[in-house]
């Protein structure tokens, strides 16, 4: 597995030592609890009382076990010995009973306390790792063994054992017949849980690697874009298109190529890092979606990758805050000695193919129509404008109608000429 998946299944299973720790502390204060109000049937003069020493350790050592959970210093050596721990306080429980009420060694045998062995066995599963659920259950198998090894080695010449099921039922013999029966069960118990483990640890492992893989995605693809590869009910081939209502948003950072040829590769790669780093978030808080980096372009799309009926007011809006983002990175720069930077941008909006193109070892999702063109075409007629953003008076109207507050009233150039488009628009300036 990559150290990425096994940090992230570490950490689970960090969580779930937690988890288990206090699991295991209500079931100690319960079992304890119970014991204090329910009724004695031992002398209370009775020179030695184990049960309550048996709790009082489980209790301290299962405090310490969640103590060093939420310190995240329970190595593998420690979760071992807190198994053997676990079972052997159990079996040392049960064992005290005969001691305790003062019957024959064959009497803890019938302790429904053995039944708490299950819960033990069930709580290692919350890890995910079969072989402390195997064992615990090895180990619970080996001690119930042991317990009815004492009882018959006890006595050589009176072992209690019988054959008659009712004699068995009704008073404190050994039929060993329902002890192996027991046995059998926590191994069984154990086996299958173990096998069930096995197999979810490698679900488990997998939908981790897909989660870093979509988390991966989501940092090369507008967050969007990779939901809808992950979630994707069919493979995603080349030539599935959606036709969209959607606002193209093209943003250049001006005289980067002349920038970049006078400077080191660090300092070049290190502005540009800058420069993406306020831009980008700027873009996607207004919900843009970020389709491309072209060199020290952006483009963004509105309303194509996830429909919104405000794709327009939402694009004019990341204009605003696009401008706002590069007035405090100039203002850093000032403050450092740097030059300003000036950033020109502009909007179209327009019915737009949003599919995937290129080979099958090679796709991306783009979109593909004339808005996306004339936003090209706008964001370098700025430069002929001597502004810094740009926009059609049909898309400025669109956004009001969309709910766009616009705090002034625009400045408006009508019947202007742009590069590769026929005949004249109707701009709106958004930035001068």
């Amino acid at each position: 597995m990559p150290a990425r998946v096994r940090d992230a299944i570490r950490t689970q299973q960090e969580n779930s030592e937690i988890l288990v720790g206090w699991i295991q502390l209500s079931v100690v204060v319960t079992f304890g609890s119970l014991y204090l109000i329910s009724p004695k049937t031992f002398s209370e003069d009775a020179p030695f009382q184990p049960v309550p020493w048996a709790l009082a350790g489980y209790l301290l050592f299962t405090a310490v076990r969640l103590a060093l959970a939420y310190l995240r210093r329970l190595p593998a050596w420690f979760l071992a010995l807190s198994v053997v721990v676990d079972i052997g306080l159990l079996m040392g429980l049960i064992f005290s009973f005969h001691v305790q009420y003062e019957q024959p060694a064959s009497f803890y045998l019938k302790a429904p306390t053995l039944l708490y062995v299950f819960i033990f066995i069930a709580l290692r599963a919350l890890r995910f790792e079969a072989g402390y659920v195997a064992l615990t259950g090895l180990v619970a198998a080996a001690g119930w063994a042991l317990m009815v090894l004492y009882v018959v080695m006890a006595k050589p010449f009176d072992t209690m054992i019988t054959q008659d099921y009712v004699e068995y039922m009704t008073s404190n013999s050994v039929l060993l017949g329902a002890e192996f029966d027991k046995i059998v069960s926590i191994l069984v118990v154990t086996a299958i849980i173990s096998l069930a483990l096995f197999r979810a640890r490698r679900l488990l492992v997998r939908a981790v690697a897909e989660q870093a893989a979509a988390e991966d995605l989501s940092r090369f693809f507008a967050p969007e874009i990779a939901d809808k590869i992950v979630h994707s009910e069919q493979q995603v081939m080349a030539g599935q298109g959606e036709l969209r209502q959607a606002a193209i948003l093209s943003v250049d950072l001006r005289g980067f190529t002349k920038l970049a040829m006078e400077s080191e590769p660090d300092q070049v790669i290190g502005m540009l890092t800058e420069y993406q780093s306020r831009l980008v978030p700027a873009i996607q808080s207004c919900g843009g979606s970020i389709d491309k980096f072209l060199g020290d372009g952006i483009m963004a799309t509105f309303g194509a990758a996830m429909e919104t009926d405000s794709y327009a007011a939402d694009a004019l809006r990341a204009v605003d805050a696009i401008m706002a983002s590069v007035d405090d990175w100039n203002a850093d720069r000032r403050a450092a000695g740097q030059g300003e930077l000036r950033v020109g941008a502009s909007v179209a909006t327009g019915p737009v193919i949003f599919g995937a193109v290129g080979a099958q070892s090679r796709l991306e999702y783009t979109v593909i129509g004339e808005a996306v063109n004339l936003a090209a075409k706008l964001e370098k007629h700025t430069k002929a404008e001597a502004v810094r953003a740009l926009t059609t008076a049909e898309t400025w109207e669109l956004a009001r109608q969309q709910g766009l507050d616009a705090a002034r009233p625009p400045e408006m150039r009508p019947g202007r000429p742009v590069d590769g488009v026929a005949g004249t628009l109707d701009l709106v300036v958004l930035a001068a």
